[in-house]
């Protein structure tokens, strides 16, 4: 099973990596009253200029129209290859319908960082810190560190830091795949909450840390926050959190290629295991992972990565 990788209300986004049409598939609603989606299209025109790899993952979405001035587009989507060298790549479209144009300075971070060099860079996910009127950037490289870097404007980033690593946590080997929420839980002095990928003894599982700021200050729990053994399976990841029914989920992947959903409160206290809110459609190649959803005049959107790993794309798919 690859490392890949929802909501916070009715809105939210999350993107990906695609190349040509093909059928829509419908699905049947999910657990938690989550939507019916139906593939729409892949995400990227093509062809790419930077595409060193020919795969694409861990997409995210984020609208920029009402949060900087001179944007290139209203939604700016990210997403990466994960094979060496990786790079953190952005494109941009004025509708979630998409598709989105690249960027034509793609990769806006390379595996050479201001500290080290690295095999690669890859799962972006971008938070928007109305503070300090910056979006800031979560990416691993290696799959033993999370990085956060920061920017004014979305495509040029800087400060590159890094806030995560194996030795945080006893006993994990791997700390990727992150996704950075605002949320507080209660007692923990915190405004944003991440969930992120953690292998242990072998096992991938999800976990969690917070911060004050969403820059430093992180503190992680010591104990996974969702494990794969209630679903029936060896290996979860992709993490996203949702927000819908006055309470919170997380939404992940299997190593079977089917999207989970499992409720964790506010307070994270409880893992109620709900399961399956998506099953791979035909056009998904066996596998769906990495969720991420937005609304755009109404409609639901679900951004999500289809296909094997290592040669993965990613997909729009439009609720019903």
């Amino acid at each position: 099973m690859e490392r890949r990788a929802l909501l916070r209300g009715v809105a939210g986004f999350a993107g990906l990596a695609g190349v040509g049409a093909m059928p829509a598939a419908a699905q049947a609603a999910g657990p938690a009253g989550m939507p019916t989606y139906t593939y729409l299209r892949d995400a990227l025109k093509t062809p790419l200029s930077y595409n060193p790899t020919g795969e694409f993952i861990f997409p995210c979405i984020r609208g920029v129209y009402d949060k900087i001035s001179g944007a290139r587009s209203r939604y700016y989507l990210y997403y990466a290859p994960h094979e060496k060298p990786g790079g953190i790549c952005v494109a941009g479209a004025n509708s979630l319908n998409g598709p989105f144009s690249e960027y034509s300075n793609n990769p806006i971070i390379d595996n050479v960082l201001p500290s080290t060099t690295v095999s690669h860079v890859s799962s972006p996910h971008v938070t928007w810190d109305a503070a300090t009127k910056q979006f800031f950037l979560y990416f691993h490289g290696e799959n033993n560190t999370t990085r956060v870097a920061r920017s004014s404007d979305g495509l040029t980033f800087r400060d590159e830091t890094p806030i995560l690593s194996t030795r945080l946590v006893s006993g994990l080997s791997e700390t990727s795949y992150a996704r950075v929420f605002e949320h507080t839980l209660p007692g923990r002095g915190n405004k944003y909450t991440m969930v992120y990928m953690g292998v242990l003894a072998g096992k991938r599982r999800i976990y969690h840390g917070w911060s004050p700021n969403g820059w430093d200050g992180w503190q992680f729990a010591q104990t996974a926050l969702v494990n794969p053994e209630p679903d029936g399976l060896t290996d979860i990841s992709g993490p996203s959190l949702v927000f819908r029914n006055n309470t919170v989920y997380v939404a992940y992947h299997g190593n079977d290629g089917k999207m989970r959903l499992t409720e964790v409160g506010p307070s994270f206290d409880r893992e109620n295991h709900l399961g399956v809110f998506y099953s791979p459609a035909a056009s998904d190649n066996g596998r769906a992972a990495a969720p991420s959803f937005g609304t755009d005049g109404g409609v639901q959107y679900m951004f999500y990565e289809a296909g094997p790993r290592l040669n993965a794309r990613i997909c729009i798919a439009r609720a019903a």
